[in-house]
């Protein structure tokens, strides 16, 4: 307990002194002391640091925009969380397509703050890169439409593809990270789903539904299910997502 308050001391005394006199009064504590002194002080720095941030916009790293943003309560607490979809601003990411004309070729990311009792934001996750940009090649078609909403606590990762389907990433906070317990895609050709596939990651069940009327001239679904097991025994965290764009289950 001495040690407590003589390091307690000593951190009001060097912040008082200023930068000077604090070399000089560090100079003269015991090594042991001084290095537990400039802890505490460091320490402090990166609180005042993190209590500066107050908006949203604060938490956006230098060379990032905004790109979308969403809130809502993810962590089961009352008080409406923030996602920030960023995106890089390298220009030379910037393209001239034959077709297509100037296109932004940067890569998109995600940023999760939690917000506090005080109304201020603290940042839990930040993964600057893991989803493509608007701008890919979508081939025949345009390049999938991607957002991100939040609802019952849980966050998705929503990406539409007109009239050849989509599929949705679903995450929940555990462990101080967001896991993905579940995933669901619909693969259509216009009107006409051929299939359906239905994951959830924490019982290990994949849930396959096949149209076997897919090639009739009439557009009556019927549809074939079949359940399988997938391998769960390692999560997946958004944190760790280096592109969703090569995520296979």
């Amino acid at each position: 307990m001495k040690n407590v308050f003589f390091s307690v001391s000593v951190l009001i005394v060097l912040l008082l002194l200023g930068s000077c006199s604090k070399d000089s009064t560090q100079n003269k504590l015991p090594p042991a002391a001084k290095n537990e002194a400039l802890s505490v002080e460091k320490a402090l720095e990166d609180h005042v640091k993190t209590a500066e941030k107050k908006q949203p916009s604060d938490f956006v790293p230098k060379g990032f925009v905004i790109f979308d943003k969403t809130e809502g309560d993810l962590n089961n607490d009352g008080r409406n969380d923030y996602v920030l979809i960023i995106k890089g601003t390298d220009k030379d990411k910037i393209i001239n397509d034959e077709y297509r004309g100037k296109l932004d070729r940067n890569r998109r990311g995600i940023i999760i703050l939690f917000k506090t009792e005080d109304g201020s934001y603290e940042k839990i996750l930040e993964n600057k890169s893991c989803f493509s940009s608007e701008n890919e090649d979508g081939g025949v078609y345009y390049a999938p439409e991607m957002d991100v909403s939040i609802d019952k606590n849980n966050l998705y990762v929503n990406y539409r593809h007109g009239r050849y389907g989509y599929w949705t990433y679903t995450f929940k906070y555990r462990n101080s990270d967001f896991q993905l317990i579940g995933y669901d895609s619909s693969e259509n050709r216009g009107p006409i789903v051929q299939s359906e596939t239905s994951i959830n990651f924490l019982t290990g069940k994949k849930q396959f539904k096949d149209n076997i009327n897919k090639d009739s001239e009439d557009s009556d679904e019927v549809f074939q299910e079949t359940w399988s097991a997938i391998d769960n025994k390692k999560p997946v965290l958004l944190s760790e997502i280096n592109d969703f764009d090569r995520l296979d289950f």
